[in-house]
């Protein structure tokens, strides 16, 4: 059972790694750069501002601070225990996929997707009665997490995977501000 599910993961990096050309590799290497989403972070915090005012901004950013930290330390716990190669360093996959950038750590599970499903999700559970439109928020990590598969650095497996892990955290997380957010965070 396990190995047909890395197969059919294998399989699927094959394809969807295989859309890819030279054309687009620089526009997908900025994508995979978190410093180039600065501009659409201060954007999505100025709205966030606007709309529930500072102190309650500056909460929030201390409840995502802390939940990066948490799935980024699940994260690189999985990544040691389970020691996938990344597709880009495996001998069996390697030299039939492109590889556009190599990475030395382990794949299982992706840190990008597991990060920013669990703030999508946190945001999305804090702010949707504020934001008529927010579920398109998820956009964020679908196209991250993406860039890691045309990359040649994640198995799909390991994209799906950190998406349930950051869905799981960020709902979490949620429960815990919502108990909370009455007694200390006001407003």
């Amino acid at each position: 059972m396990l190995e047909k599910i890395k197969e059919l993961d294998t399989s699927l990096l094959v394809y969807l790694n295989g859309l890819g050309s030279e054309t687009y590799d620089k526009l997908w290497l900025i994508i995979t750069n978190q410093l180039y989403w600065t501009p659409f972070f201060i954007l999505l915090f100025y709205l966030i501002y606007k709309k529930i005012g500072g102190k309650q901004t500056l909460y929030l950013l201390l409840f995502i601070a802390v939940l990066i930290a948490f799935t980024d330390q699940t994260t690189n716990l999985c990544k040691y225990t389970f020691k996938r190669l990344r597709p880009c360093n495996s001998p069996d996959i390697n030299t039939i996929i492109r590889v556009v950038q190599s990475r030395q750590s382990y794949s299982f599970f992706s840190g990008h997707a597991a990060n920013t499903m669990a703030v999508a999700t946190f945001l999305f559970l804090v702010l949707k009665r504020h934001f008529k439109y927010l579920g398109f928020l998820f956009l964020w990590p679908l196209i991250f997490a993406y860039s890691r598969i045309y990359l040649g650095l994640h198995y799909p497996g390991d994209i799906l995977t950190g998406y349930f892990f950051g869905a799981l955290f960020g709902s979490l997380l949620y429960l815990v501000y919502k108990k909370l957010k009455p007694q200390y965070f006001p407003g």
